[in-house]
């Protein structure tokens, strides 16, 4: 730890930014590639029928993330906090309520989901071609979900506990795992939709039981404590960890919402189209979260060493980072729009053609959506939780939203693709007049006064 410490302050920030970034930016990657390949057995094996199928159910898959992400980060955070008090007793308090609360919570949302499967599916946007396959699908993801959402819990108190290497490999072996059953389900078993969202839940189980190998450690301080419920507890794990959940609840409005603009223009075929475009947009999105990850710890360092220029510096790096990240995912999309739709498997003309103007318009937000996750991430880093959740809202839900009901009307399908890089743009455009300039006025103010 005193090591990280002297890093911190004594490296270049350019040195101490990547030294976080590319570790980050490998392990996501790895995470994305996973979504790719799972969207592209579906594709080439099942069809597209099949490849919409599952991108109406991403919404319920979602849903449990958003709710580990809420319990896991902010339990692990106050965990933390605690074990640095030397508190042990309550830490392992912590650590024994968000695991219990969390798999109580999501086994519970499953048996009301499996009951209501077909009502849930019709909400979510089926109709009578993907109906069937998505009742199959969410009919696994209800039952299982619990696994997907435990090991996420348990990877941040790992990665907490002293252990992210360890966090990284079940990752890593959860996502081979993924893609090898995948295509043992999908084409030698035949087991289509099914068979994928079978491989997702028995690959997460694997990467909580490479997890379970850390609490074998002798020097582990993770360990499942005397469990006690505790209302004041709870309320802090919710405080600290809402701004992660609302971030993924987020994605989930993005599918759901987009989900119902295609269908209600253009049936199946926009379904399909929009699930190739999604697959695409996970595993580009994935990219920028390696800057959030470079940025928060120096940040968090930073603010509370008192080192007001250092962050200055990790925030213009982190807008330099996301622009040219930006720029080289745009020009992939626009250029390489053909043959990113051909490897899905898609037959129909029409939906390759929707596919690639959604991919070429899609990607435009890409410009604006690093720049955003480079103020959020600040926020949260410097302890402004409210403007972090103002920055997600605006661009998740409020613009977002208004824009997808508004701009079909006037542009058709072009307007659904536009619709999230003009939230981006418009997110942006606010936090560059209002936030930035705040930011680096009152930097200067404070070497001015380091001057005088």
């Amino acid at each position: 730890m005193e090591q990280l410490h002297n890093q911190l302050l004594n490296k270049s920030v350019k040195k101490v930014f990547f030294t976080f970034f590319f570790p980050s930016l490998f392990g996501l990657v790895l995470m994305s590639v996973n979504i790719l390949v799972d969207g592209i057995f579906v594709g080439n094996g099942v069809g597209e029928v099949g490849l919409a199928s599952v991108n109406l159910s991403v919404p319920v898959f979602s849903l449990f993330i958003s709710l580990a992400l809420w319990i896991g980060i902010g339990g692990g955070t106050l965990y933390s906090s605690l074990m640095g008090k030397g508190n042990q007793k309550k830490a392992k308090g912590v650590f024994s309520l968000a695991v219990t609360s969390i798999t109580i919570l999501v086994i519970v949302a499953g048996i009301v989901g499996r009951v209501n499967v077909e009502v849930i599916s019709k909400w979510l946007g089926a109709n009578a071609d993907t109906l069937p396959f998505v009742m199959d699908y969410l009919s696994v993801l209800f039952l299982f979900g619990w696994l997907m959402a435990l090991q996420q819990v348990l990877s941040v108190f790992v990665r907490n506990d002293g252990s992210p290497r360890l966090s990284m490999v079940a990752l890593g072996t959860t996502a081979i795992v993924n893609i090898v059953l995948n295509y043992f389900m999908i084409f030698t078993l035949g087991l289509g939709v099914k068979g994928a969202a079978v491989a997702t839940v028995i690959a997460e189980g694997v990467g909580v039981l490479i997890l379970l190998f850390h609490f074998r450690k002798s020097r582990t301080h993770l360990r499942y404590g005397e469990f006690g419920w505790s209302w004041s507890m709870m309320g802090s794990i919710f405080s600290l960890g809402f701004p992660s959940f609302l971030a993924e609840a987020g994605m989930l409005v993005f599918t759901a919402g987009y989900n119902l603009a295609v269908v209600s223009l253009l049936g199946t075929e926009g379904v399909a189209a929009f699930s190739v475009v999604n697959y695409l947009h996970g595993f580009m999105f994935l990219s920028f979260f390696g800057i959030e990850s470079a940025l928060q710890p120096m940040i968090s360092y930073y603010n509370g060493a008192d080192q007001r220029e250092r962050i200055v510096s990790s925030v213009k790096l982190g807008e330099r980072t996301a622009f040219v990240l930006g720029v080289i995912l745009l020009l992939t999309g626009f250029l390489a729009a053909p043959l990113l739709v051909s490897v899905f498997g898609v037959d129909s003309e029409e939906v390759k053609q929707l596919a690639i103007q959604g991919i070429r318009l899609f990607f435009i937000g890409y410009l604006f959506l690093g720049f955003n996750f480079v103020y959020m991430t600040y926020f949260q880093s410097v302890g402004q939780v409210g403007y972090s959740s103002l920055v997600i809202l605006l661009r998740s839900f409020v613009f977002l939203i208004a824009l997808l009901v508004m701009l079909p009307e006037f542009l058709g399908i072009a307007g659904v693709w536009l619709a999230l890089p003009l939230s981006e743009l418009m997110v942006a455009v606010l936090l560059f007049i209002f936030a930035r300039k705040s930011l680096f006025q009152h930097s200067f103010s404070e070497k001015q006064k380091t001057l005088v």
